[in-house]
């Protein structure tokens, strides 16, 4: 006769996790090695603590080097952290540790929870516009027909005009394509959505509708981390600011009071 099998708990939650973070990272730790230089270390991040809650849009400031792009691609796990802990609160609510995940769990959270725009679109080749979009829909619960439809009223918003939604996306702008990136991050919109510098080739008009897109988020209660190298922008967008220098969190608050520090290390224009 066998013995019963039990299925162990879920480990507890940190104790200084916030219990409705979306997001907590802790004491994160990232180096690089220069190799082709001459071998020496340089901290990336050095020991970096932030929560982003549902619906609330951090933005990361700071001079350039200071480790922005860095966080969010080890948040993303493009880059593997060397220390400290990316606690991430699933749509189950179970908090698991992005950092030591193994690769088959980061693509599927990728696919269905997390979101990343970047000012870059490196698309598959021979795939569609629409197809790109609705992808990411499918792929975060949405049923093929919705998807299509979603994907439609997002490159509307986003102005890709429809005579463009068949071609391959390798053959369109550089401003095409981050629109097009926006509107796959934002479709079926993910619990978590990384954004790095997501509007920095886009003409006046479009940079309008996609900052639209994005501030519409807060009403689904997505968590954005973000980077902009724009005052305009994280004042319309951001909930809080957090200013990063030499790999550190040096300051954190409102936009209209950080942005405005001048004892503050930020790199941003109006």
């Amino acid at each position: 006769m066998t013995s019963p099998q039990h299925t162990a708990p879920p480990p507890a939650p940190p104790a200084d996790v916030p219990a409705g973070s979306v997001l907590s990272v802790r004491a994160l730790r990232k180096d690089f090695t220069l190799h082709t230089i001459d071998g020496r270390v340089v901290d990336a991040l050095n020991g970096v603590d932030l929560d982003v809650a549902p619906g609330e849009h951090v933005a990361l400031a700071g001079t350039s080097g200071a480790g922005k792009s860095t966080l969010l691609r080890c948040v993303y796990r493009t880059y593997l952290s060397g220390g400290g802990a990316i606690w991430f609160r699933t749509s189950g609510g179970h908090l698991v540790d992005v950092a030591t995940l193994s690769d088959a769990e980061i693509v599927g959270l990728r696919g269905r929870e997390f979101g990343y725009v970047s000012q870059f679109l490196r698309p598959q080749p021979r795939r569609s516009v629409l197809d790109i979009v609705s992808s990411a829909g499918v792929a975060r619960g949405m049923a093929r027909e919705a998807a299509r439809d979603a994907a439609a009223a997002a490159l509307r918003q986003v102005d890709i005009a429809e005579r463009l939604w068949d071609m391959h996306a390798t053959v369109l702008s550089g401003g095409q394509k981050q629109r097009v990136n926006i509107a796959a991050g934002t479709i079926a919109p993910p619990r978590l959505l990384l954004l790095d510098e997501p509007v920095s080739a886009l003409d006046p008009a479009n940079r309008a509708a996609v900052l639209d897109l994005i501030a519409r988020l807060e009403e689904t209660g997505t968590a954005v981390l973000s980077v902009f190298h724009d005052l305009d922008a994280i004042e319309r967008l951001a909930t809080r600011v957090v200013v990063l220098g030499r790999g550190r969190v040096v300051a954190t608050g409102r936009p209209g009071d950080i942005l405005r520090d001048p004892n503050l290390p930020l790199e941003v224009a109006r």
